[in-house]
């Protein structure tokens, strides 16, 4: 609990990976600061810092808990076993509602194991890595080199996304062009894929008026809802709002953008069981299509009503 909260220098944040509450965190560092007899924690600062001694703790139990796993790692390996907790930082537009799938079903089959997930900044997904705070991250346009491995996971398809009442919105396919002198809502300029998104709308040639920019594409989504402008995303991060009718994915006939999304890891660190068994579920993506799992979400509120 406590690198947790040193990783992601917030009770609440901590407590949410935890499945606890933020008073019971809250406790558990209190007890261990007591137990030491010293302050690990300065609560005075926003956000939450370590002290002196608190970094100095860090940078040891780490070391402890990495002797620990590996320890455990070997003796699930000699019994065949797959157990223990595998903690996954994953950018935002991985989406909640397909993770929640992927790790539910991870559950069913591997009822001894779970799978702790945590959304945030591409950044944060490499440094939750560097300092073991996660096991696997999941990003788009993933890095591979001396420190991190990569393992390719999807090639998602980038759609153009419009309002329900905006002019294209019944078109099967669009050409770039039609979009020209458009209202662009995108991803903020530090970020991969607006990079990335940068380049191919400079090959085009067309121009497009940015209107607003956000750091997530959840914001995105709502903002094209509200007719504020167009987006360029993948079609995988807008399937609820097509079948909800609040969105529409137009694929784009005249170029072909895709965003890959890669499984990174730490080079030096070995899997343990259990992740490398989540990588093997990611890699399959053998979850209901979300259409299904929609049907079956509004037959239940039909039945409940």
């Amino acid at each position: 609990m406590f690198c947790d909260v040193a990783a992601c220098r917030s009770f609440s944040r901590a407590a949410e990976l935890h499945h606890v509450s933020q008073p019971a965190i809250s406790q558990a560092i209190q007890a261990l600061e007591e137990r030491l007899n010293t302050r690990l924690i300065d609560r005075s600062q926003r956000p939450l810092a370590l002290t002196q001694a608190g970094q100095f703790y860090l940078e040891g139990v780490r070391e402890v808990l990495a002797s620990l796993q590996k320890l455990e790692q070997t003796v699930q390996e000699m019994e065949n076993r797959v157990t223990g907790t595998v903690r996954v930082s994953a950018i935002y537009s991985i989406g909640l509602i397909r993770m929640d799938r992927y790790v539910k079903q991870f559950r069913e089959l591997y009822p001894e194991a779970n799978v702790l997930a945590e959304y945030v900044h591409p950044d944060e997904v490499y440094e939750h890595l560097r300092n073991d705070s996660a096991e696997l991250g999941l990003l788009s346009f993933p890095k591979e080199g001396s420190e991190f491995l990569c393992e390719p996971w999807q090639e998602q398809e980038i759609s153009l996304i419009v309002s329900a009442g905006h002019p294209l919105a019944d078109r099967e396919s669009v050409s770039i062009r039609e979009v020209e002198g458009e209202s662009l809502i995108s991803l903020t300029e530090e970020l991969p894929f607006r990079r990335k998104l940068d380049r191919w709308l400079k090959k085009t040639g067309i121009s497009l008026t940015i209107a607003h920019e956000f750091d997530n594409i959840e914001n995105i989504k709502r903002d094209v809802e509200i007719g504020s402008g167009i987006a360029f995303l993948p079609w995988e991060t807008v399937e609820r709002e097509r079948e909800l009718g609040l969105l529409s994915a137009i694929p784009l006939s005249d170029v072909s953008w895709t965003r890959p999304l890669g499984i990174v890891s730490k080079r030096k660190r070995r899997l343990s069981p259990a992740a490398k068994k989540f990588v093997e579920l990611l890699q399959a993506d053998t979850t209901l299509d979300i259409k299904s799992t929609l049907s079956i979400e509004r037959k239940q509120v039909t039945n409940r009503a």
